[in-house]
């Protein structure tokens, strides 16, 4: 939809969790998206479902009586990850479009069941890696296409940030925790947002705490053209968030590539033998841009266009599924069974 353009009505949204990422970055983009209109919050605890619907003007529900509401076309989900597949397809089964918080599901088997049920029932399923949204990808796939790197060789992305608090839901097994389905899915995503969904895993490390999750790991990959792709993610790392391609002729790198904040102006530094050129982008709120998408998508009702989004959910739930299945683990610098 064209930027200023009139909206005959918004799409009336329910929030099923009350999470971090909903209370810090989504709720309050959805505030600024003219093609939504929060209508109702539903947590476990009453008192946090309380809180959040006055701070987002919405009405406090429960999960169950969400889903029945007139007032809700679709529900945004930001629950643990354990919970995603469960509640998306209670979701999908009341006549809902989802909005779902990354990782979709915990693994392959879930995330095929989700997109084959979004297809049978004629709605939009979203999985919500708003990073995919920001202009700055669309220019480096750009540049990427026109030659500008030459013939691609190599893809390298990092993406980790400091321990977290002790009690951080992402350390729970149980709850769907662990680096790959927090942050190493972003490496992955961007993979093959950039290379194709032709990707093969040809090798993998995960490191797991003394409470048996991962909380750092490596991946290798490859793709059908022979384009290998290195990737790094963890919780026990500084901040990181960036990647590059190196091809024949130059080589593209991009920092801050999956958090950029919605002032920061993207550069894109591309590297020759004897030359630096920097490309200054706009700035951009990736989170608005994936909230818009989604609304608009819903309320123009479920196009062709849609199984791209969820054949690129399901390919980034099989890579991971891979990741686990040929990583060596290791604990305390000692290879540990999985």
């Amino acid at each position: 939809m064209p930027a200023g353009a009139a909206v005959s009505r918004a799409l009336r949204l329910g929030a099923l969790g009350c999470s971090s990422i909903a209370a810090r970055r989504t709720l309050p983009a959805a505030a600024a998206v003219a093609e939504l209109a929060l209508t109702a919050v539903a947590a476990r605890s009453p008192e946090k479902a309380a809180e959040f619907a006055a701070r987002f003007h919405a009405t406090a529900t429960t999960y169950d009586e969400l889903l029945e509401r007139s007032d809700v076309d679709a529900v945004y989900v930001s629950l643990p990850t354990s919970l995603h597949h469960e509640w998306a397809r209670k979701a999908l089964l009341a006549g809902k479009h989802v909005l779902c918080e990354k990782p979709l599901t915990l693994n392959l088997e879930q995330a095929e069941d989700l997109a084959g049920l979004a297809t049978k029932q004629n709605l939009v399923l979203r999985e919500n890696f708003t990073f995919i949204h920001h202009p700055q990808h669309t220019r480096v796939r750009d540049l990427l296409d026109a030659g500008r790197l030459g013939d691609l060789r190599t893809f390298t992305a990092s993406f980790g940030i400091p321990p977290l608090p002790a009690d951080d839901i992402r350390y729970q097994p149980s709850l769907g925790g662990g680096a790959l389905l927090d942050v190493g899915v972003y490496p992955l995503r961007a993979a093959l947002f950039l290379l194709g969904p032709d990707l093969r895993v040809t090798g993998a490390t995960l490191r797991f705490d003394e409470g048996g999750v991962d909380v750092a790991g490596h991946a290798l990959l490859t793709s059908a053209s022979g384009v290998t792709a290195s990737l790094d993610f963890g919780f026990q790392h500084s901040y990181r968030s960036r990647y590059e391609l190196w091809g024949s002729a130059a080589a593209l790198s991009l920092d801050r590539a999956f958090t950029p904040p919605p002032g920061r102006q993207p550069v894109l530094r591309i590297e020759e033998q004897d030359h630096v050129e920097e490309i200054w982008l706009p700035p951009a709120h990736q989170f608005e841009l994936s909230l818009r998408s989604f609304a608009v998508a819903a309320l123009a009702g479920r196009d062709d266009s849609e199984a791209a989004w969820l054949a690129s959910s399901v390919d980034t739930a099989r890579l991971a599924d891979d990741v686990f299945s040929n990583a060596a683990g290791v604990a305390d610098d000692r290879t540990v069974a999985r």
